[in-house]
């Protein structure tokens, strides 16, 4: 094997500019990524409803669908991006509004095609020439918290809205899962159980699956879930290909008309924008992760996420259009890779890029076999509301981290703000300028008029510099 631990470097990999990594050769597979990737199946599933009734597609074709999109995530781990991929999430019910202008049937499947392969476009272009990466390096910082704590308000504010169904529907199975998930992946208490019982370590390992195990059960006892049903009524999933190409692909539509890819352009650009925030997050994220496992370093080049993320949008587009489009992150199962290899020791898992492939690995092909899909479908809402509790933690104490100033904290917290509340209004009727759009104009304004060009601002509470640097000096070597 060319695993290589604690040495403060690069992972070994095959190839150039796109690295493959190949399990069993440059990374092993970490079962308990795995087994989370399995238990979080059922979530990706949640989109066969807006699949089968917005586009008209048999259920058997959009899970098939939803199983080849899993599937390709793996290109990106795969291929040296760190990336936890997903959808571009955020605009799903911009896509639904965009889609529901045309007439039900081919029109529909060609308009989703234009949109996705100009999604994929946009990601090549901005990938290839680099401009991207400029972006998002002069890209300021309070803007950049800003987007993180607009990420988690909006994960919090979801699982915590009563008419959503993770407190509303399982109070009780859903707050003892997720009491039980921040207590070992988050208390400082767990920290030193970890070291002090072998036993305690060995189940914290398995991130959320302690969680949603524990929730799902309290959840049959007390009705809140429904027992499983159907499990063995098939052992694989259907895999209608050729109903798939040739009844909702350009296969058997052909391409769309000159309108239609006309009219996808700015819908196109207000997926991307929303995807922006994505790779903030990842980015900020992996930082995270390099500072606390320094014996492995984790390289994120924004042009190859970029270019994995246009293949997929293109690809798809052309022979698989999805509704959801793909995006360059998952946060929340980004937050639970990240978390895992940060508590980790280099002997419990000695690369980063086992427990990022692995998750996939599990999801992949557990969605394959119908039976454990089935087992786990019931408590999918608990699985999906963990990922979101847990995205909007680190979200928040990251924005918070990289704060330098008061300055920066202010205008994080108004372009945060503006960012969830403006989801909820369309200025002129336009897509376009909803929260994202808003959130990004509103922060780029406020850093302009309060924060360029001006001086560090005084320590909080009006201390001098003195004070500050006598304070520094007790601080932990880590948070120095």
């Amino acid at each position: 094997m060319a695993i290589e631990q604690g040495n403060g470097r690069e992972q070994p990999y095959t190839g150039g500019i796109l690295k493959l990594r190949i399990p069993f050769v440059h990374y092993r597979i970490e079962y308990q990524d795995f087994i989370q990737g399995a238990i979080l199946s059922c979530v990706p599933l949640g989109i066969t409803a807006a699949m089968t009734k917005v586009l008209g597609i048999p259920i058997e074709v959009a899970v098939l669908m939803v199983v080849l999109n899993n599937f390709l995530y793996l290109l990106h781990t795969s291929f040296g991006d760190p990336s936890i991929s997903g959808w571009i999430t955020a605009g799903i019910p911009l896509y639904i509004s965009y889609l529901t202008t045309f007439t039900a049937g081919p029109d529909r499947i060609k308009a989703l095609i234009a949109l996705q392969v100009l999604v994929g476009l946009i990601f090549l272009v901005l990938g290839v020439t680099g401009i991207s990466r400029y972006v998002i390096k002069h890209f300021p910082i309070s803007m950049r918290a800003g987007i993180l704590l607009g990420a988690g308000f909006a994960s919090l504010m979801r699982v915590f809205k009563p008419s959503q169904p993770f407190m509303g529907k399982m109070p009780i199975s859903f707050s003892i899962a997720g009491i039980l998930s921040f207590f070992v992946l988050f208390s400082g208490r767990a920290v030193s159980y970890r070291k002090k019982y072998g036993w305690f370590a060995w189940i914290a390992s398995f991130g959320i699956a302690p969680g949603f195990v524990v929730g799902y059960l309290v959840g049959l006892m007390s009705g809140e879930i429904k027992p499983p049903s159907g499990v063995f009524d098939h052992f694989i999933i259907a895999l209608p290909f050729n109903d798939m190409l040739h009844s909702f692909s350009i296969v058997g539509l052909g391409m769309p008309s000159a309108s239609m890819w006309a009219a996808a352009i700015s819908l196109a650009v207000v997926a991307y924008v929303l995807a922006f925030g994505d790779i903030l997050v990842l980015e900020a994220l992996i930082d995270d992760a390099n500072k606390a496992r320094p014996d492995e370093k984790i390289i994120f080049s924004v042009p190859r996420n970029h270019i994995i993320t246009s293949i997929r949008n293109i690809f798809e587009g052309f022979f698989m259009p999805f509704i959801s489009l793909c995006g360059p992150q998952w946060t929340g199962g980004q937050a639970l890779v990240v978390n895992r290899f940060n508590h980790a020791t280099p002997e419990q898992e000695p690369s980063y890029w086992g427990g990022a492939t692995s998750i996939f690995w599990g999801m992949s092909i557990a969605m394959v076999f119908h039976p454990l899909v089935q087992l786990v479908l019931p408590a999918k809402m608990i699985g999906f509301g963990l990922t979101l509790l847990i995205q909007g933690y680190l979200c928040i104490y990251l924005a918070f981290a990289m704060c330098h100033n008061n300055v920066q904290r202010g205008i994080a917290g108004v372009m945060g703000s503006v960012l969830v509340a403006g989801n909820y209004v369309k200025l002129w009727g336009n897509p376009f300028w909803s929260g994202p759009t808003m959130a990004l104009i509103i922060g780029a304004l406020l850093f302009f008029l309060l924060e360029f060009g001006s001086a560090e601002e005084e320590p909080i509470g009006n201390i001098d510099k003195e004070i500050e640097e006598e304070i520094k000096k007790f601080e932990p070597e880590e948070d120095k």
